[in-house]
């Protein structure tokens, strides 16, 4: 399993830009490829099933090629489903921590799995799912944490997410098929085997009357720096110590890591108390993790303020004060119509996106690295701004 393709600087300088529209979010189909082909090794390596998880990549333009290599899709609502449904076909599994009766009823014609929060949820949506002959699982909580970030640990102190050992007996699990953690985010795979370790500390003496796992995502797997032969063998490990018992996983993240960039262009430029410049893009509706994760991302060509040159603070084009992106040094001053190329920006990007303050969305498109063709697969106008309105 080699190295992924990451869309570094050098490729994301190979896109020509000149004649883009911004801001519009960009996948590079090569490195794309590249990290579904790691995945579709790990799957090889192990024998498990790699899913893409929806709710941090969902640009089904690139669907055709993702078909390829993984087996389906996951998803966390009932439209996740249908457009993994529609769009990529495959094993459509589906979690959230709770469905309504109506959305139980659709849910059902779409998914192949569909994983409860809560036995409750169960013992609710019981006769529907197995009239439907779906396989059915329960999220549990082994309340092992793993994750830095309050805002993304799934196991923190007084968690929604999943059922604890405390809050469950081996009644609560009759006629259920799976069990299903996750705990992770954006970490390498020791954290991986420590969290398999905790739920079989926890949950082991349930995993016999399973017909499945599901590890859920988070799992940095095309990382550079990502330790694949640890996860091969926490893999085929726990599957030998569970008699070959089948394991999903569920990144989303690893997916489209390093394959997108976001093209912004500079529509003004102004002085108080240091350089600003005004972009076509926002933290807040473009790249709200910038803002709530936070994070600052890379930006071809620029550095760390006083680095270089030129320092400026690049703001967003919605009133919210806030809407900073970071503060970034160039080699020459920036001007009106120059363009700007954020690195790393396919995944929680397209899918979190907002019209707050009726601020476009970015076009988003897709790039092919053998014929060099940007091609653009849609625009949004006020349209999209007035119809999720009334």
């Amino acid at each position: 399993m080699s190295a992924g393709a990451s869309l570094g600087g050098d490729v994301a300088r190979a896109i020509d830009i000149t004649d883009l529209e911004t801001p519009c979010f960009v996948t590079d189909l090569g490195a794309l490829e590249a990290n579904l082909q790691i995945l579709s090794g790990v799957m090889q390596a192990t024998g498990c099933t790699i899913l893409l998880a929806l709710k941090g990549f969902a640009q089904w333009s690139t669907f055709p090629l993702v078909k390829k290599y993984l087996a389906g899709a996951t998803s966390s609502s009932v439209a996740e489903a249908r457009l993994a449904r529609e769009e990529l076909g495959g094993e459509v599994h589906a979690y959230a921590p709770a469905y309504s009766d109506g959305e139980m009823a659709e849910l059902v014609t779409l998914a192949d799995h569909i994983v409860l929060n809560s036995p409750a949820q169960w013992r609710r949506h019981r006769k529907a799912i197995e009239r439907a002959g779906r396989s059915a699982g329960l999220r549990v909580n082994h309340e092992h944490q793993e994750v830095e970030v309050a805002l993304y640990d799934p196991a923190g102190p007084c968690s929604r997410l999943g059922t604890t050992r405390t809050n469950l007996t081996a009644e609560d699990l009759d006629g259920l098929d799976g069990l299903h953690f996750h705990t992770l985010c954006q970490v390498n795979s020791d954290a991986l085997e420590r969290a398999v370790a905790a739920f079989e500390a926890k949950f082991g003496d349930f995993i016999p009357r399973m017909k499945w796992v599901n590890f859920g995502g988070g799992h940095h797997i095309t990382r550079p720096d990502y330790d694949r032969e640890r996860l091969v063998r926490v893999i085929r490990e726990f599957r030998a110590r569970w008699n070959d018992i089948p394991v999903y996983l569920e990144p989303g993240e690893a997916v489209a890591l390093g394959t997108g960039v976001l093209v912004a262009s500079v529509m003004d430029t102004l002085h108080n108390g240091m350089d600003i410049a005004i972009l076509d893009t926002s933290a807040t509706a473009h790249m709200p993790d910038v803002l709530e994760m936070p994070y600052r991302p890379v930006i071809v060509d620029a550095a760390d303020p006083g680095v270089k040159a030129h320092t400026y603070r690049l703001g967003g084009m919605t009133c919210l004060a806030g809407d900073v992106i970071g503060d970034y040094s160039f080699d020459r001053k920036l001007e009106v119509g120059d363009k700007l190329v954020f690195l790393d920006m396919a995944h929680y990007t397209m899918v979190k996106t907002t019209t707050f303050n009726g601020v476009r969305l970015p076009s988003i498109a897709t790039h092919d690295p053998v014929t060099k063709r940007i091609t653009v697969h849609r625009r949004f106008g006020y349209r999209d701004y007035r119809d999720r309105l009334s």
